[in-house]
């Protein structure tokens, strides 16, 4: 299947050939998404000088007839939002790997319709006379919204040629040469589940101990403040906390090392709480301002109820790679009873890109206990919402988000679904 036009810089009025090929194609789904790779056919047209001589550099077109998957019924891909980028083999008298790109220029995609790539385009520098043949290799797919993914395509059979230019001319190496753009590294892959929350150390946990200013014994919790001693600063002891966690995509379970420490202001006191031992890297692309943690700690002994601390969001898009990390949550406690008052890890939020995952602890243990005295509108039995800025303005999870959560990212025919529970307990990363 011959025609078209292609394009021969330098050269003019030179014939052009396009010629399509078909190959079964895996396409391996973002690491985030816990789904298995998908396989499908792709079919491509190259469009390439029939002629061309030694020294001349050519513009070589990848079109996509038809990607490897439809787009599956979960959510409408904006338009503009898909970039291609693939290698193309050159062989025969001369071998390269040449970069092919194509521009994020897409139509809107319905649900449960043909993937749109747009055509991309390489360039190679003939360095030898002979046939070069032409080959589709592997690709890639981003999509930018609403958060960037990969997803990695690459043939599962030996694909033919698509098409020959014949390089006429002396002079040049015959092999070993690569010509035109630089050859890309593509997405490497990632883990296939759905990402797991960091476990606990149980020999970490028993080995806390309070800080040597502490008065009080482990058995409390970390430090014991009398109101007379003149301590101000108490060091809770790291406590591993089992959780049950709701998350917009199912019920999800977890062990975390926390720590609650205090500083006595006056009659209050301002909470820290902390995660510990970060052991896991950012699947994905992570927008800033997307990710927004606070929890409700547990008042026990003399006073009752809780205290609301919270972390900021992230102020930098965190990379694909780099770790994920928990600010420390911050609060102030106004003690409602006097006395020795115990304070617990609670229930544990997560806002991130529209969606709220809640932990609950399904155990409790104290972190921290403090001889404190009640002050006026102290917190026994009620709550304590003294943070730093409520919920940060992130919307609740609702319908909408609901379905935007399970199509965060949707290439080639795979979905990404993204859990709270991917941003639970993934201890401090210091959100400036």
């Amino acid at each position: 299947m011959l025609g078209g036009a292609g394009i021969l810089l330098g050269v003019a009025a030179v014939p052009a050939q396009a010629a399509e090929v078909s190959y079964k194609t895996e396409c391996i789904p973002p690491s985030i998404s816990g789904l298995p790779p998908v396989e499908g056919t792709t079919q491509v047209e190259i469009t390439a000088p029939a002629e061309a001589k030694v020294g001349d550099e050519v513009t070589i077109t990848w079109k996509f007839v038809q990607a490897a998957s439809k787009n599956p019924d979960v959510i409408d891909l904006e338009k503009d939002t898909v970039k291609p980028t693939g290698t193309l083999k050159a062989g025969g008298a001369q071998t390269a790997d040449i970069a092919m790109e194509g521009p994020r220029s897409n139509p809107a995609i319905p649900k449960n319709s043909a993937m749109k790539l747009s055509d991309m385009t390489g360039k190679l520098k003939l360095t030898a006379a002979g046939d070069v043949t032409l080959t589709p290799d592997a690709y890639n797919i981003n999509v930018s919204k609403p958060i960037s993914t990969d997803t990695k395509c690459t043939p599962k059979e030996t694909v033919k040629s698509a098409a020959t230019i014949k390089v006429t001319g002396s002079g040049g190496d015959s092999g070993g040469t690569t010509g035109g753009i630089p050859t890309p590294t593509l997405p490497t892959g990632l883990p296939t589940s759905l990402p797991t929350l960091p476990t606990g150390s149980a020999s970490a946990t028993e080995s806390a101990t309070a800080s040597p200013s502490d008065t009080g014994g482990s058995d409390s919790g970390g430090s014991t403040g009398g109101d007379d001693s003149g301590q101000t600063d108490f060091t809770g002891k790291e406590v591993s906390v089992p959780y049950a966690c709701k998350t917009p995509i199912g019920d999800k379970s977890a062990t975390s090392p926390v720590q609650i420490n205090a500083k006595k202001d006056g009659g209050s006191y301002g909470l820290t709480v902390q995660f510990k031992k970060s052991v896991m890297d950012s699947p994905a692309d992570i927008p800033a301002d997307s990710v927004k943690p606070s929890m409700e700690v547990a008042l026990g002994g003399s006073d009752k109820g809780t205290v609301h601390v919270e972390g900021p969001t992230n102020a930098e898009a965190i990379k694909s790679g780099d770790p994920i990390e928990i600010p420390d949550l911050t609060g102030t406690y106004k003690p409602g009873a006097s006395g020795q008052s115990t304070l617990s890890p609670g229930v544990l939020t997560i806002k991130a890109l529209g969606t709220t995952t809640t932990c609950t602890p399904t155990k409790s243990e104290v972190s921290l206990t403090l001889d404190t005295t009640e002050q006026a509108s102290g917190a026994s039995g009620g709550g304590s919402s003294s943070g730093e800025g409520g919920s940060g303005g992130l919307a609740e999870t609702g319908s909408d988000s609901h379905g935007m959560l399970k199509a965060l990212a949707l290439v080639a025919g795979t979905v990404t679904l993204l859990g709270g529970a991917v941003f639970t307990f993934m201890p401090r990363r210091r959100m400036r």
